[in-house]
């Protein structure tokens, strides 16, 4: 199953106040593994970058001037991200930007049914605890002493690793296959376990009855107990 976890950075928190998107980062999944292959791009917002939102992503104005509007990678984009899954960690605010991108560049927006959040997750999993990625991170052993500021491709891949963890996590190896094994691969595996397993050696039973010199001499060891249990049990009261 093939997912793509994204993050992006903005101008502002939203895009009806006329913000745009400058940084979006995504990670290639197949079943809850990162592939290597991932998709980033830095966008001219055609717009001053607002000093509040430099400071959380360190992206000024003079950087993006001479990056591509986002209508000039669309095409890249769209192709990367395909129809699978996109995850996203409060997903509706990176949708929200993504799709007022597209519909400006004149695509077709992507299906909100494709969206899936890891901080709904998270919330679910660990009510009342603090949701951020940083928290979660923290929560789930992930490193990310590298991260300094907002970068869309670094959260993209802090986050890939969050989202194994909270469906998963080291134990999703356990899970049932997706998909049968062929009829080719399944007989060749069972030869092997067969070849691996330790040849079943079969002893005959060993005799247990006790012999008749051992019967006689327990006879002779009873007789010389001296006012015995059994013997009190057995006589009349």
């Amino acid at each position: 199953m093939r997912e793509i976890v994204f993050d992006t950075e903005t101008t502002g928190l939203s895009p009806l106040d006329g913000h745009r998107l400058v940084e979006i980062g995504c990670v290639e999944l197949v079943n809850k593994v990162e592939t290597g292959r991932t998709f980033h791009g830095y966008f001219n917002p055609a717009r001053p970058m607002p000093p509040e939102a430099e400071a959380v992503h360190g992206l000024s104005s003079r950087f993006l001037a001479d990056k591509p509007a986002f209508c000039d990678s669309v095409g890249e984009l769209i192709a990367f991200l395909g129809e699978c899954s996109l995850v996203a960690h409060n997903a509706a605010f990176d949708f929200g930007f993504l799709n007022h991108e597209l519909g400006l560049a004149g695509h077709g927006v992507i299906c909100m049914t494709r969206m899936v959040d890891t901080l709904a997750i998270a919330r679910s999993r660990h009510p009342g605890a603090k949701h951020s990625l940083d928290a979660l991170c923290t929560r789930y052993g992930i490193d990310r002493s590298h991260r300094v500021k907002h970068g869309a491709l670094l959260d993209a891949q802090l986050l890939a690793q969050l989202y194994v963890e909270l469906t998963g996590g080291r134990q999703i190896g356990l899970s049932l296959r997706a998909e049968p094994l062929m009829p080719s691969v399944a007989a060749s595996h069972a030869a092997a376990a067969t070849a691996a397993r330790p040849a079943l050696i079969i002893r005959p039973p060993r005799p247990h009855a006790a012999s008749a010199e051992e019967l006689s001499r327990h006879s002779a060891f009873v007789s010389c107990l001296a006012n015995p249990l059994w013997g009190e049990a057995s006589t009349p009261g």
